[in-house]
């Protein structure tokens, strides 16, 4: 009896046979490299959904702790929306030159200067909204939020939900990647970084629309940190 319990043991902990199949598929889906597909696949068992939240999240992790890291290198690409309607120009860094000549970066710069033609974003991030900007916006929420009535507890959970929408709309990094609705441009960030082993940053962009009175000019606070 105890040899029987001690083999169902071993056989529920039988780890599950990735195929090489799966492993390019996933490397298809995601751009990771080989061996990390492999592991991510092992560690959800087989499950693709899975095993792609598994790399999304180690690649945040990657690049959370190389987000303090210099950044000097990189390219500046403009993109020209179909029509000649409106253009954009993005500068990116990376920490070197070499990385900066990889096709996974290009494709990372180009896809990034699509997004902002596409979706106008104003800011970078949530932090370089500036505190006008967000103190204007939240009154706005505010006072219609009181309009229902209800109490001021409820009222001001209502904001912040609003504010989080509010980000999502006005900051490229918070805004679901046009390309892949279920990541946002950040996460799309930090999957490249995951691959390429660098901290990459987007520096700046403008974004031009015929017919507009004033072109969309956007610099991160950290950026301009780096140069004071």
């Amino acid at each position: 009896m105890a040899k029987s319990e001690k083999d169902f043991r071993k056989m529920s902990t039988t780890t599950v046979n990735i195929t090489a199949a799966q492993v390019k598929e996933l490397r298809e889906k995601t751009n990771a490299p080989m061996m990390d597909c492999k592991h991510a696949l092992t560690e959800s068992k087989g499950d693709m959904e899975g095993a792609i939240v598994i790399l999304r999240k180690k690649g945040v992790a990657t690049a959370a702790k190389k987000a303090t890291r210099a950044t000097s290198e990189g390219s500046v690409t403009s993109y020209i929306h179909a029509g000649g309607k409106i253009g954009v120009l993005v500068e990116v860094n990376c920490e070197s030159d070499f990385v900066a000549r990889t096709d996974d970066f290009k494709t990372l710069v180009h896809d990034i200067a699509m997004h902002i033609a596409a979706t106008d974003p104003r800011y970078i991030r949530k932090e370089d909204v500036s505190a006008e900007a967000f103190e204007k916006e939240k009154d706005i929420y505010r006072a219609q939020a009181a309009q229902t009535g209800k109490p001021a507890p409820v009222i001001e959970k209502i904001v912040e939900g609003k504010m989080g929408k509010f980000y999502e709309e006005v900051c490229l990094y918070e805004q679901p990647f046009i390309k892949d609705q279920t990541m946002t441009v950040h996460q799309l960030i930090a999957t490249v970084v995951g691959k390429l082993g660098e901290n990459i940053s987007v520096r700046r962009f403008a974004r031009f629309k015929v017919g507009d009175v004033a072109e969309t000019i956007a610099i991160s606070k950290a950026a301009e940190a780096t140069t004071e």
